[in-house]
């Protein structure tokens, strides 16, 4: 489960799942959420694989939302599924999306950054709740 929350001139994202794969993934679909309207439009037609080395949850939370963008960007691409696996040296992980299409996806924000203000993540009872502010 994610949602999106208003703050200042930014947007934060508000992911819960109950595990810390489920949460990055989590954290994946809810970025797609706040960049198009209409997440269920994107098809996963292209497969990538990420790595990416960290000790530190959270600051591997942002690293991974980071590369989502930075792929999302350079490629043109929409993510839509996710599939992670962290471990305490960092994540792997395969993503499918295809590439933007004007015709089929109407963008609703620009994500310019994500940030490091607000970032946490948190045990809950029923798994693990996360924070993320970014820039719009």
């Amino acid at each position: 489960m994610h949602e999106l929350f208003d703050h200042t001139a930014d947007l934060g994202l508000r992911i819960r799942a109950a595990t810390l794969n489920g949460l990055f993934a989590e954290a994946g679909e809810c970025l797609l959420a706040c960049m198009v309207d209409s997440p269920a439009s994107v098809v996963a037609r292209q497969t990538e694989r990420i790595a990416i080395d960290g000790i530190d949850r959270e600051y591997l939370l942002f690293d991974w939302l980071r590369e989502l963008l930075n792929r999302s960007d350079e490629a043109r691409m929409l993510w839509c599924e996710f599939e992670v696996s962290v471990s305490p040296n960092g994540l792997e992980a395969t993503i499918r999306g295809e590439p933007f299409d004007p015709a089929r996806h109407l963008l609703s924000r620009e994500v310019k950054a994500i940030t490091y203000h607000g970032l946490k993540i948190e045990d809950v009872d029923d798994g693990f709740l996360a924070e993320v502010i970014v820039d719009i």
